[in-house]
Formats: structure tokens, sequence, C-alpha cells
């Protein structure tokens, strides 16, 4: 019997190495970044020293780093830097018609640049180029951040926006909704340009029926309450959630209601200063109880409010990132540019009160759970909303609202995968998840405004350094 053991163990060796000798090798990862303090957006942690392998455009290994290297085609050396998702900029527009195709097309790499990895256009009227360019980003034919979009905005008749879907009755809500889903559109984004109540409230009721998600601007015809209970999935900007934070909300709809039928109806702009007479934080935390409850999220939009109401006074002239937007851009600013000027010191000085007032609602929603997704609102018509920059202005006022700089990041990262329903392969850093990531030269929990400092961006697995990421701009500059 002795014998059979030392037989044994010394033939097993030479058998188990002639099995291992027959295994195909590990096939190179296309790209290894290793020794990366890597960003958990979800707990606030910074988990230090972790190596990543990358293949096919997803996170296949994610785990500490060792002294045996992963095999790699292309390795990233991350030591003394910080590894975050890649961050969602959850409010753009692609918009202004065909002859801005190009102009707007332009601006991809913009995003690219400061960090973001995926975009969510709001609607707009270059829906089969928006779709095209999609197309050609997940082919790695063009250099842009993934992106979702709403296709053309629903509205009333003789819509303001170009492109919008025009309804009134319940048969057009239909067949605006019909042809939307033809289109396989992410998600519906509502306007209140000229759409009634009634429309903006069943066209939501329609889309939840068939499983849709909605966001959208409201008519004053309506309250924010009313529209989170038919199942709006979200609000874009503050304007529609401080309108449900005043103790005299229901007269003041009235009013509207009533001013349809006069001469001179009551806009969102006329009622403001009423709504901001009567805010009432008792009123305010029962809206945020209903908007929790109904899971409806808010785009806070700090970052263009701040902009609008500074504009009166502010030369943008010489700013850099206006040499990469197209003048066929810059030419939409016109309109709010010459509106601005035009305002009273009266209507100036109550835009910065609004502003200040709405910076308030942001943490206050944060420690109610209300879900914040951070959205810039950048595109043509926006005046020197930069894609990209105005991104990252806006997680640093939420953090100047009294956000965390962790808090700031989860609305630019999972809280965005998560309410676009990607946050299964997207939004963390974690295996088996798309490997859109930024590697920052410093710690952005510290400070915020460390997202500024990129050193490269990761997008499908594609690596941009900082050198390349110049060179990208350079080549849509004018």
């Amino acid at each position: 019997m002795k014998l059979v053991y030392r037989l044994l163990a010394a033939t097993l060796p030479l058998v188990a190495a002639g099995y291992a000798s027959r295994q195909p090798a590990q096939a190179p990862y296309d790209l290894v970044i290793t020794h990366a303090n890597v960003v958990d957006v979800e707990t606030g942690r910074v988990l230090p020293d972790q190596t990543l392998g990358v293949s096919g455009g997803l996170i296949q290994q994610l785990g500490k780093s060792t002294a045996a290297p992963l095999v790699a085609k292309k390795t990233l050396d991350a030591r003394g830097k910080y590894l975050i998702p890649g961050l969602w900029d959850m409010h753009v527009h692609f918009r202004g018609g065909d002859s801005l195709i190009t102009a707007n097309r332009n601006l991809l790499p913009l995003y690219l640049a400061h960090g973001i990895t995926t975009v969510r256009d709001a609607g707009g009227d270059l829906t089969p180029a928006v779709f095209s360019w999609r197309q050609q980003i997940r082919a790695g034919q063009l250099a842009g951040p993934t992106i979702y979009t709403s296709g053309p905005k629903i509205d009333g008749p003789k819509a303001f926006w170009a492109g919008s879907l025009e309804v009134e009755t319940p048969a057009q809500i239909e067949k605006a909704l019909d042809s939307l889903q033809a289109l396989k559109v992410d998600y519906v984004k509502l306007y209140e340009s000229t759409i009634s109540r009634e429309a903006f409230l069943n066209t939501i009721t329609a889309a939840e029926k068939r499983g849709l998600t909605t966001t959208g601007h409201m008519p004053y015809t309506a309250t924010l309450r009313e529209a989170s209970e038919r199942g709006l999935d979200a609000s874009e900007h503050l304007y529609y959630v401080f309108k449900g934070c005043s103790a005299k909300e229901d007269s003041i709809t009235k009013a509207v209601q009533t001013s349809l039928s006069t001469p001179k109806p009551l806009g969102l702009f006329a009622v403001l200063p009423a709504i901001y007479r009567t805010y009432d934080p008792v009123t305010a935390t029962r809206l945020y109880r209903t908007l929790v409850a109904n899971k409806t999220a808010v785009v806070p939009t700090l970052y263009i409010q701040k902009l609008l109401a500074e504009l009166p006074e502010t030369d943008h002239a010489r700013d850099t990132l206006l040499a990469y937007i197209d003048p066929k851009i810059q030419a939409t600013y016109a309109r709010r540019l010459a509106g601005a000027r035009a305002q009273s010191a009266a209507t100036r000085a109550f835009n910065k009160q609004l502003g200040a007032k709405f910076t308030t609602l942001v943490p206050a929603m944060q420690k109610a759970g209300v879900t914040l997704l951070a959205g810039s609102d950048s595109g043509a018509s926006n005046s020197y909303v930069y894609p990209g920059t105005s991104l990252l202005g806006e997680l640093e006022l939420m953090v100047q609202a009294g956000l965390t700089p962790v808090q700031a990041l989860q609305a630019a990262t999972i809280n965005g995968a998560r309410f676009m329903k990607a946050d299964k392969r997207s939004g963390t850093i974690q295996k088996g998840k798309d490997a859109d990531l930024v590697l920052l030269d410093q710690n952005p929990l510290t400070n915020i405004t460390n997202l500024r400092k990129v050193n490269a961006v990761i997008t499908q697995g594609k690596v941009y350094t900082a050198t390349e990421l110049r060179q990208m701009l350079q080549a849509v500059k004018h």
C-alpha cells in the first residue's frame, strides 16, 4: 500500500502538469487598469489599490492588485489616482433643425472631455440624427457619450419648439405615443408651452398604461402633486417643485386656469413672485413625501438658473469654451441674451432671490429621500451653457447647496442609471458592468472640483488620455 501511495505522489504532479499544459492560455484583456483608488459612489468609500480587467467593453475582473499582473493588450497605471464611474448628464438638448446637425454632433467630444460618458437628450428636432450618432458611437465609429433620447417633445397646439408632437384630444395623445414607441425612444418628454392641463395629465396616464417613462415641464394649470399621482417619473427644473411648496398653490393654480379666458393669461413667470411670498416649509415637506411615495425624481438644473440670472451683467464674449461652439449654435443664444438685457432692475433682483431660494430646496429634497438627477440643460438656444463643464458646475452648486460630494456624485451616476433602468450595467464600478470610467488626478470625495482634473476617460473600454481628449477638442474648434 505504501508503494501505491509513493507512486501516486510521484505521478499526480506529472498528470496535473500535463493537464495544465493542455489548457489554453488566458486570453489577454483588452485593457488592464492597475493600482487604482476606486470610488464606490453608493457607499462613499474608496477601495485602494484595485486592478480592473476590461474586455469587450465590460469590466471582467475587479480586485486587489497583486504581484501577478493580468495579461493585457493595453495597461493603464492608475497609481495615486481615483477611478469613478462615467458621469451622466440627465438633461441635454440636440436641436436647431437640419442646418445644425453637424454643429450638434461636434458637441459630443465636449462631454467626453469632461468625464461625461452618458447623456439624456430631453427632446429636440434632430431625432433621426441622434439615433444615427447613437449607432455610430456604439459601433466605435464616432467618439461620444452613450445617448438616451425622448425624441420629439409632446406639447399642445402651436407648440413653441420645432418638431413637437401637438396633442389636445385623447386620440391625438394615443397617436403621439404610438409614434414615439415606433421610434423606440427611451422615454417621453412633455413640455408646457401650450399644452392644456387635461392633455398634460392624460398623456401621463396614457403613457403609464403603456409602461413608458415620463418627464417634463408642467403647465401651471396643473400641480406637481397631481402629475406625480398620475405617474410622472421626473420633473425637469425646480419651477414646478417650487409651486408645489406654496401654501396657496391651489388658489394660484385656479387663478392661472381662470386667466386662460382673458386677454392676458397668467404664465409661469407672472405668478412666481406670489409663489415666492407664499412658500411654506410644511407644504414643501408634504410635497416631498408625495414625490418619494410615487418615485417621482427631480432634475434641479441649478447651473442654468444661476447663469441666466447673471446673464444681464455677465460678458461671455471671452469664454474659452466658446471656441468649441459652432457659430450657428452661438447665433441661437441671441434670443435669451436680448431678453436678459431687457429685464428691469426689479426682475434681475428677483431672479437672483429665486435662485437662492431654489438652492435651499435641493438639500431639503435630498434629506426627504427625493431622487435627484444631475442635468445641465446644455444645448442650442440655452445661452453659454456649455456641454460638459456645465454639468460639473451643476454638481459644484449641489455641494454648495448642502449636499455631500458623494450625494452629488450619486445624482450624476447611479441615480441616472437607475432612472433609465440601466443600473444593472452602469452607474457603478463593478464586475460585469460597462467600462465607462473616469480617472481623476485627485479625490472628488474630498473636493467636488477635483472632477475637473481628468487624467483619462474610458468609454466602452476605449481609453482617451488627457492629451487625446485635447486633440479631439482641437478637431472641432472654430
